[in-house]
Formats: structure tokens, sequence, C-alpha cells
């Protein structure tokens, strides 16, 4: 289990970390998520935008951190957020809005049920990884780094969702 959150750890920084950077890469991106996130509620907040972008930032360092309880808190973080967005892109949806998904970069993509297919994946992985924490033990350094190159690579295919909807 040990390598299952190890590969967790890794595949959830990748994505919030992708996700954070293309946030706040400049000004015009900023603004384009800013406007889309306060567009996903109905109370227009101007907090909402600030309050994710700490939320990610906040997984990031936790989970990258080598210590049990702070993968946990960061899992627990990443499974909150991500079920928040999923109910955000739910209300959307239910709304019949065309809020574009800004959560990797400047897509136009609406908001949809590829969404929340992804974010419900994510929100299990985030799980799994909670769980895989609670096993101890000595480590192979070299499976360590597979589980976490491969945790890598799915974290990238996951900030590409879009486009390998798309391919579909």
């Amino acid at each position: 289990m040990l390598y299952v959150a190890v590969g967790c750890r890794v595949l959830l920084v990748t994505v919030f970390a992708v996700a954070l950077a293309s946030k706040v890469s400049g000004r015009e991106a900023w603004r384009r998520f800013a406007t889309s996130a306060t567009d996903m509620t109905t109370w227009r907040s101007p907090a909402v935008p600030f309050a994710v972008a700490a939320g990610e930032a906040a997984v990031i360092v936790l989970t990258a951190m080598p210590l049990g309880w702070a993968g946990a808190v960061g899992f627990t973080l990443a499974a909150v957020l991500l079920g928040g967005f999923t109910v955000a892109t739910l209300l959307v949806m239910r709304r019949g809005a065309a809020v574009p998904c800004r959560c990797f970069g400047a897509s136009e993509t609406p908001l949809g049920v590829p969404h929340v297919v992804r974010n419900l994946v994510l929100v299990s992985l985030a799980v799994l990884g909670l769980v895989a924490t609670a096993g101890s033990g000595a480590a192979d350094v070299g499976i360590a780094v597979l589980a976490g190159l491969l945790g890598a690579a799915l974290g990238v295919l996951f900030t590409r969702w879009d486009d390998l909807v798309s391919l579909v």
C-alpha cells in the first residue's frame, strides 16, 4: 500500500500543480479563471477564486511532504476540494449555464459530464491515497520511484482530460 500512496501523492501533486500554475501564470489567466469560478456560483463571491487557489496550493504542499499526517491531510483536502468542484459542476449543468472549464488553463470547453467523471475519479484516488497512508513499512526506493513516475504520468493525462475526451 505504500507504493499506492506514493503514486497517488505524485498524481495529485501533478494535477494540482498544473491547475494552480495555469491559474496564476499571468493577469489574463487569473482573470479568465476568476470569471469562470465566480460564474459557477450563484452568489458571485470574489473570494471564490482566491479560496480555490489557496486550497490547491495547500494540497500541493501537504501532499508533497513526506510525513504521514501531512499526506493524510493533503489527501483529505484534495477529496474535499474535488468534491466541491464536482458539486459546483453539477449545479452549473443543472442551471444550463455554459461556463468554460478553466481547471487547467484557457480551455473553452463548457463544464459537463466529462468533468464530473474526471473529478469523481480524482476523488476516488485521493481516498485511495488516504487509505494507503495507513500502511507502513520499509520501501524499496526503485519501486517507489516507479510508483511516482506512474503517478506523474497519470497526473499529466488527467490534466489533458478534455483533449482525451474529444478524441473518444
